[in-house]
């Protein structure tokens, strides 16, 4: 079971958001990731723009579920010469391996349910994020921010699925967070949310 966008979620998320300071240790790693992405910007828009879909959201998805590896499916990283085997399996359902990573792209976000949905607000955004890699974190005993967000922040200390059950607790993600590459993302003006608040420092 998911989160309904509820008010009260997207103020969650909003003040994250502003609040949001980027470990200084990790600073350099934000930093690179977002220019790979940008020297691929015109990639990520040949998907996101036929499906209405931000093309800096395909991105976050892809340095999320393959560290922007384009031989990998971005539905869950698996390798693009098959059909995926990890949740979700058996992707893309139609066509012969292997496959394009536009093809695979393109089937993971319909099969999320993202093209040409309203709305693409800095809270939707980050709910549509979280919601990509799944709840399991705000269903702990204990809740945490999901690494696959906050990872690299000050919102984030430790505690990681390490399999699609496992959770260990004493874990810290290796991975920057998908909301903290889109704060530096803001901050330097590459992109221009609805409802983003970011300090020249943070």
């Amino acid at each position: 079971m998911g989160y309904p966008l509820t008010d009260d979620l997207r103020h969650q998320y909003q003040s994250l958001f502003s609040s949001c300071v980027i470990n200084p240790a990790y600073a350099d790693a934000v930093t690179k990731a977002i220019a790979q992405i940008l020297s691929n910007q015109a990639r990520y828009r040949s998907v996101a723009d036929p499906l209405e879909i931000p093309w800096y959201f395909v991105a976050l998805v892809h340095a999320m579920e393959t560290s922007l590896n384009f031989n990998c499916h971005l539905h869950n990283g698996d390798s693009l010469n098959a059909r995926t085997v990890h949740v979700p399996a058996g992707r893309p359902a139609t066509g012969h391996p292997p496959f394009t990573w536009e093809q695979s792209a393109t089937d993971a976000l319909r099969l999320k349910k993202l093209a040409n949905v309203p709305d693409w607000s800095l809270s939707a955004i980050l709910y549509r994020l979280e919601d990509y890699n799944g709840w399991g974190y705000r269903k702990l005993r204990a809740p945490i921010n999901t690494p696959y967000l906050w990872s690299f922040s000050n919102h984030y200390t430790r505690g990681k699925f390490t399999s699609d059950h496992g959770y260990d607790p004493k874990v810290v993600s290796k991975q920057c967070g998908s909301a903290v590459i889109l704060f530096k993302m803001t901050q330097d003006g590459v992109v221009t949310l609805v409802g983003a608040r970011v300090g020249a420092d943070g």
